[in-house]
C-alpha cells in the first residue's frame, strides 16, 4: 500500500496501527492523519527508536495491510 492509499484509507486503517503500535494514543494517530512521515516521527518519539528503524516498521505493517 502506497502513502497515498494509507492517506486515503486512514479512517480504517487507525485500528490497525493501533493493534500494532499500542504505544501511539489516539490523540497521536488523529494528529498522523494518514501521512506517513509524521507516523515516522511519532513512532521515534513513543519508541525512542531511530528514522530508519521506524521506517522499516512501517514498510512491515504496510505491506500486512
Amino acid at each position: 500500500m502506497n502513502d497515498d492509499q494509507i492517506k486515503g484509507k486512514w479512517t480504517q486503517l487507525k485500528g490497525k496501527a493501533k493493534e500494532t503500535w499500542g504505544e501511539l494514543t489516539d490523540n497521536d494517530l488523529m494528529e498522523v492523519e494518514g501521512d506517513v512521515e509524521k507516523l515516522t516521527g511519532k513512532l521515534q518519539e513513543r519508541y525512542g527508536i531511530e528514522r530508519e528503524e521506524a521506517k522499516k516498521r512501517i514498510d512491515e505493517w504496510r505491506a500486512q495491510v
